[in-house]
């Protein structure tokens, strides 16, 4: 049947519901003449040509009323769809309000016009008097409790094209007004509903056959007892089938959701239990599609280890601890003439193309960028996260930085670099909502000033001692420097010079 709804709407758009009037006509026929039948079973009589003219008669105008009846409020999605200025929430809208007014109206539309073809087909038959009271308020309960099982559902699925049509990919339908009764009330109204009229129809047959001739209101009798012992489990495909499709949609969408694809929502086209989940569905995708984009966005303002520690463990893991690393500063040469002769823009890019091969070349020897310095960067290896060789690894990193600056800018972007290794102290400082991984200690000083003295030294890599010891392996084409006093230090520190070009990485 969805493919029929869907195929309505897509052919016929604004006239949609004649389409499926012609559906729904056909396929409610011999339900109504199963029951007019049956009344002229049980009165044993022949009657059956007769009681079908009036069966047909009472169809077509119980249909073509419902059809006609309330089409103002259906009036804004027949604009919407024959392409008119209509805003799509009051569209949409208007098939919620459509859709619960058309339930109540039909419910009591097919008690009355049961209540009369069953009162017409018994008079036909030579019913008289309290007899055909009896199958007036007979017709009435079958009537409704007929209507009840599928006119909920029925509504449902015609109107599915419609709201995904107007709906789309938009979320106007995650805050409109949900309805009273539930999808599982509706659930239990049409497994109680469909159960008593086959126990009431089944009665009737019994009667039919063995020639007896009961009082109607026994039939009702009968139909309440078998209510409550029969029928209930031949219901559950009808009573639950208006939730299957809303409910592959979320699956279909948890799937997505797996997958990494936020991008679809899932369609919000019911206004009870299962709409109200499909919008809470659509909010948590949102979240974590914004999620994705925040975690996106501070790993380019933040080294990636340190913002997959903070996702993890939260910002409370940095309180402060003592760590043995390895500190190194990278500057840029005779940057100030440079940036005197080009544009800001120049500047930018220049640095950038830099710290594009810096930041790669830390990160895949296990190191952190802890922060840019104008036309310079720190880098450490050790913190936040352990790395046994910290210092080979800074080493390793240092030579590749030097060998790829080399052959990208060839003579036209020197630097230099110092390493140091020592203890510091590393956590979480700031305040006012601003705070950043930081390292407090001489090691990070020593460090700079190391990478300042490459300047007096000519080297491109300068090592102090105490790197050099904490090396598991020393590499070739290192120089002693001698011991050099640095700004800040009382006594001198022996530096060691390191040839790159002598140096594998």
């Amino acid at each position: 049947m969805e493919r029929i709804w869907q195929w309505a709407w897509d052919r016929f758009g604004a006239k949609h519901r004649w389409a499926g009037l012609a559906v729904i006509l056909p396929a409610g026929l011999p339900i109504y003449l199963l029951w007019s039948f049956l009344i002229v079973a049980v009165e044993g009589s022949r009657h059956y040509v007769e009681a079908a003219v009036a069966t047909l008669v009472a169809l077509l105008a119980l249909n073509l009323y419902a059809a006609f009846a309330d089409r103002k409020r259906y009036r804004p999605v027949e604009q919407w769809a024959a392409g008119r200025d209509v805003d799509r929430a009051t569209a949409l809208k208007a098939t919620y309000s459509f859709a619960r007014s058309a339930v109540y109206r039909a419910l009591w539309l097919a008690a009355v016009c049961f209540a009369l073809m069953s009162v017409s087909v018994g008079a036909i038959v030579g019913a008289a008097g309290p007899r055909l009271a009896q199958y007036g308020v007979l017709g009435a309960v079958v009537g409704t409790a007929t209507y009840l099982i599928s006119v909920h559902s029925m509504l449902e699925a015609t109107a599915r094209p419609a709201r995904v049509a107007i709906a789309g990919d938009t979320s106007i339908g995650d805050s409109l007004p949900r309805a009273r009764p539930t999808i599982a009330a509706w659930s239990n109204m049409t497994v109680l509903g469909t159960a008593f009229v086959f126990s009431v129809d089944s009665a009737m047959l019994v009667a039919a056959i063995v020639g007896a001739s009961p009082q109607p209101f026994l039939f009702l009798g009968i139909g309440s007892a078998l209510t409550l012992g029969f029928g209930i489990p031949l219901v559950v495909g009808v009573g639950f089938s208006p939730s299957m499709r809303p409910i592959r949609d979320l699956a279909e969408g948890t799937e997505r959701v797996a997958a990494g694809d936020y991008g679809r929502r899932v369609p919000v086209v019911q206004d009870d239990d299962l709409g109200v989940l499909a919008a809470s569905f659509n909010r948590m995708q949102a979240g974590l599609a914004e999620r994705q984009r925040l975690q996106a966005a501070f790993g380019t303002y933040v080294d990636p280890a340190l913002a997959a520690r903070l996702l993890e463990q939260g910002d409370d893991v940095f309180t402060g601890e003592r760590r043995e690393v390895t500190v190194m500063f990278v500057d840029i040469r005779d940057f100030t003439p440079f940036v005197e002769a080009n544009t800001a823009e120049d500047t930018v890019a220049r640095l950038n193309a830099l710290f594009e091969i810096v930041v790669p070349a830390v990160i895949d020897a296990g190191g952190h960028v802890n922060r840019f310095l104008g036309d310079g960067a720190m880098a450490v290896f050790g913190a936040p996260n352990d790395l046994a060789d910290h210092a080979d690894a800074a080493v390793s990193a240092a030579v590749l930085i030097h060998r790829l600056v080399a052959e990208r800018f060839g003579g036209e972007l020197r630097i230099g670099i110092g390493i140091n290794t020592g203890t510091v102290i590393a956590g979480t400082i700031g305040g006012a909502a601003h705070s950043e991984f930081s390292l407090i200690g001489d090691t990070t000083n020593v460090a700079a000033r190391v990478e300042q003295l490459t300047k007096t030294t000519g080297d491109a890599i300068l090592l102090t001692d105490q790197t050099v010891d904490a090396l598991v392996s020393r590499p070739p084409g290192l120089a002693d420097r001698g011991a050099h006093a640095l700004k800040g230090k009382s006594a001198q520190t022996a530096v060691f010079g390191l040839d790159p070009v002598a140096t594998p990485s």
